[in-house]
């Protein structure tokens, strides 16, 4: 098997698990969190205080699993995902194995554009160590290549070249 059809083999399908997104003004603000959420090319999630000001941060992901690495880490029984302010949790899937591809959430088309690494805020929110048990563990940025909506129980699936 040649390496380009390796990075695009995945055992099966992720699932969205949770979704939010912050309409306040400022990274401070609340977090909403929802069972839909819609997001475009112009505006990335409808509602959230960026509208689209950096189309390579206008979704960010975090993988469940992660989450449970970072509880086990941090000897917690488990995070409120509110507390790590992504956008969407996903499980069933290797999110850094998207880097550079383009996956289908519900009718929504997104495309990998980075790693979300923690920022200070982590300390505050999961207590001592918080920022340290997030590095490697905080997911992906992403940009919207297709408007659509995308729900908690939506397939993640990648769009294979």
């Amino acid at each position: 098997m040649e390496i380009n059809e390796l990075m695009q083999t995945f055992p099966h399908d992720g699932k969205v698990e949770w979704l939010s997104f912050r309409p306040g003004p400022t990274s401070r603000g609340e977090i909403v969190v929802v069972d839909e959420i819609s997001v475009s090319e112009k505006q990335g999630i409808e509602g959230d205080r960026y509208r689209g000001s950096n189309k390579k941060r206008q979704v960010t992901i975090i993988q469940a699993e992660h989450i449970e690495a970072v509880s086990k880490i941090l000897k917690k029984e488990n995070i409120d995902p509110s507390l790590l302010r992504r956008n969407i949790v996903v499980s069933g899937l290797n999110l850094l194995a998207l880097n550079n591809l383009e996956f289908k959430i519900g009718d929504a088309i997104l495309k990998m554009t980075g790693y979300c690494h923690p920022c200070s805020r982590m300390e505050q929110n999961l207590g001592t160590g918080g920022y340290n048990a997030m590095r490697g563990h905080g997911g992906i940025t992403c940009m919207v290549i297709k408007s659509g909506k995308i729900k908690i129980g939506d397939a993640v699936s990648l769009i294979k070249n």
